[in-house]
């Protein structure tokens, strides 16, 4: 499953990951894609989590706190390159709105600035809007989208690469069904790339671990989360606050990178235990390499 429409940026990170090999089930919203995941309805999963010009996607972080069922086992990142898209005979002077997916509109700052004719318009998804703009045949409505979606929709691109950096890139989480339980003593539980049957399973070494945790709202709760982590010297490379609901009150998505089978992770994680109210452990997963080039062309939904 996948957030968007087909022809979104987020199927083909599913089809980077299992090259080809999966059926991509699209779903409206990341919520919805944790739920199919966790229901059994589909195999796997794919959700943006963040983008290096927009940040974090907060909609999959609060996917994946309300889907307990839920494990990351995978990540993916793609270079993100946005065109303009237009039904044919159109032009950049003739189209006066332009929608797209929120992230995605965060990271075209410059051009929607270099034409402020233009009014951007939210949208669920990139390829819906394309859909959509393809539906109403106006020549006065255009989609920020990728190549793909103009091929799938027959619009025309009107501008490329309009993204604010060319190194723009989206890393996704690849999810599984089943909890991702963690004793004090065992270490991270087995890296599962989430490959189809019979696919050959080779990790680099260099690996993350997914955390959710809450704390008492008392001075220095983060702190004291934190400190275990920086004792054994291993790297906190995300954490991000979300709200939980109770007024006022927040869980922290925490990312720590090692290296597989450290011996430093499972007394770590521990101690990290001991001083939270709640921790769930979301997947131990390979570190994906940075984006160098992808005919993709992509974002998230």
């Amino acid at each position: 499953a996948f957030q968007g429409d087909h022809g979104a940026y987020s199927e083909e990170a599913v089809a980077a990951w299992w090259e080809g090999a999966a059926v991509p089930v699209p779903a409206r919203e990341c919520a919805d894609v944790a739920r199919l995941v966790e229901s059994g309805d589909v195999d796997h999963g794919v959700l943006a989590i963040e983008n290096t010009l927009a940040g974090s996607v907060v909609a999959a972080y609060d996917a994946l706190a309300a889907a307990a069922g839920v494990t990351v086992v995978g990540e993916v990142v793609l270079p993100m390159h946005h065109c303009v898209l237009a039904p044919p005979g159109a032009t950049l002077a003739t189209v006066a709105t332009v929608e797209s997916h929120p992230v995605a509109l965060a990271q075209c700052g410059r051009f929607l600035a270099a034409h402020p004719h233009i009014e951007a318009r939210a949208a669920y998804d990139t390829a819906g809007a394309a859909r959509a703009v393809a539906a109403r045949d106006d020549g006065r409505a255009g989609a920020i989208a990728g190549r793909g979606a103009a091929q799938r929709f027959g619009l025309v691109v009107l501008a490329a690469n309009v993204e604010d950096r060319p190194d723009n890139q989206t890393r996704f989480l690849v999810l599984a069904r089943g909890g991702a339980p963690l004793s004090a003593s065992s270490g991270p539980p087995a890296p599962d790339r989430g490959a189809p049957a019979g696919a050959p399973l080779v990790h680099t070494g260099h690996m993350r671990t997914a955390l959710i945790a809450v704390t008492d709202n008392v001075p220095g709760a983060l702190l004291h989360l934190l400190a275990p982590l920086a004792a054994a010297a291993l790297n906190v490379s995300k954490i991000e606050s979300r709200p939980t609901g109770v007024p006022w009150a927040y869980r922290f998505f925490v990312e720590v990178e090692h290296d597989a089978d450290d011996p430093r992770l499972g007394d770590a994680l521990a101690a990290v235990r001991g001083a939270a109210r709640d921790l769930r452990v979301l997947g131990t997963f390979e570190r994906a390499r940075p984006a160098a080039g992808s005919a993709v062309g992509g974002l998230d939904g």
